[in-house]
């Protein structure tokens, strides 16, 4: 975890620089467009900690060992946060784009969704007395919250929406070619690995604090037995 902390840092601030000083400014959309170089990467990074969460959850139901509920709280706990950046930029770059900062189209809709499933499971850990009962709530949850992420994936080539199709990649008969030129692509990529360092970082921050104060927990539990 040492490595991750200024390795994530000097990736963001690289990416921020090559954003801004090296990319080109995009000929319809304007300066506006650099915000994609924040929203499609916290697509990414919402998009892994809440399959993270998933999996973890998962596998908690199976083997009831509390490391994995640990890690699929704090992977949630970053999602949501992520989640709700892409909503908040996803905003700021529809007003230029569509008119207005929200529609109630269905990859919008979808993700909001995503939101709140989150949050209220984050309300069910709040309000739940017994930990172990937390744990196994919070994973059914966490495996059913997971399911919207396909079909906000899918959204756009399910229904009519103003919503662009996929960033970075299109299919041309049998491959998947770039969706964009080079310029923006790279960039774009770069972004997202810093990101995902990003939360590689946060994750194991995360899981240390749960696990220290678990720790704090059953030593209060053991002195008020006791």
């Amino acid at each position: 975890m040492k490595i991750l902390e200024p390795l994530s840092l000097l990736c963001i601030a690289g990416c921020g620089l090559w954003v801004f000083l090296g990319t080109p400014i995009e000929r319809e959309m304007g300066f506006v467009q650099k915000i994609m170089y924040l929203h499609v990467p916290s697509v990414i990074v919402t998009y892994t900690g809440f399959f993270v969460t998933f999996a973890c959850s998962i596998a908690y139901l199976w083997k009831r060992d509390i490391i994995f509920d640990q890690v699929a709280k704090a992977s949630a706990e970053i999602g949501l946060i992520f989640c709700a950046m892409v909503l908040i930029t996803g905003a700021i770059w529809g007003k230029p784009t569509w008119g207005t900062y929200w529609v109630w189209d269905a990859r919008l809709t979808t993700t909001l969704l995503l939101f709140l499933i989150f949050a209220g499971y984050f309300l069910l850990r709040t309000f739940s007395v017994d930990r172990e009962k937390e744990a196994r709530l919070a994973s059914i949850v966490g495996i059913i919250g997971f399911m919207d992420i396909p079909i906000i994936h899918k959204s756009v080539e399910w229904w009519r929406t103003l919503h662009q199709p996929s960033t970075l990649f299109k299919a041309e008969g049998n491959e998947a070619k770039p969706a964009m030129p080079p310029e923006l692509l790279y960039p774009l990529l770069g972004c997202m690995l810093a990101l995902l360092i990003f939360y590689a970082y946060l994750l194991c921050l995360r899981v240390q604090v749960e696990q220290r104060h678990q720790g704090l927990q059953e030593i209060l539990a053991q002195e008020k037995g006791a």
